[in-house]
């Protein structure tokens, strides 16, 4: 039986409040030597990290894994282009919603599946100001309603 870990080794926080996540793909991710040594260790980075397509392949930029320390000659650069590995239907469903004003793809969650490394994709709406501010006002409501009920409970 294969063992699965979905923990997120990387996760991009910032992308929720940023942008809205309208669907998400899972695909695999080309790695070098000894990036994925590093990569589970957790020194991997999604901040500013975005995918693209680019000649018929998909590709993620500004994704920043750190070298592994115990790796000498071996290491890659961090902020190196990798190749996402993807099907053809998928790279040109994600090719036309990319073209259209005001989406973007964006790395959520680098975790391990089944032995492989992962990315899940978001396809993402920019935000406006007032949409971030309306959501930061939802949260804090949500937070008194909890914090009313457990007081009310005790």
């Amino acid at each position: 039986m294969k063992k699965t870990n979905d923990r997120p080794l990387a996760q991009n926080r910032k992308a929720s409040h940023d942008y809205t996540i309208e669907e998400t793909i899972e695909a695999g991710i080309e790695l070098k030597g000894t990036e994925i040594k590093s990569i589970r260790r957790g020194s991997a980075n999604l901040k500013d990290a975005y995918a693209r397509v680019y000649k018929g392949e998909m590709y993620v930029y500004n994704m920043h894994i750190a070298p592994y320390e115990e790796g000498n000659r071996y290491n890659h650069d961090p902020l190196r282009t990798r190749k996402l590995l993807l099907k053809r239907k998928q790279i040109d469903k994600l090719y036309g919603i990319s073209k259209e004003t005001g989406y973007a793809l964006i790395p959520l969650k680098l975790y391990i599946k089944n032995g492989f490394c992962k990315v899940l994709l978001g396809v993402a709406k920019g935000k406006k100001k007032y949409d971030k501010r309306e959501d930061l006002k939802q949260k804090q409501m949500k937070r008194d309603i909890a914090r009313a009920m457990k007081d009310r409970s005790r």
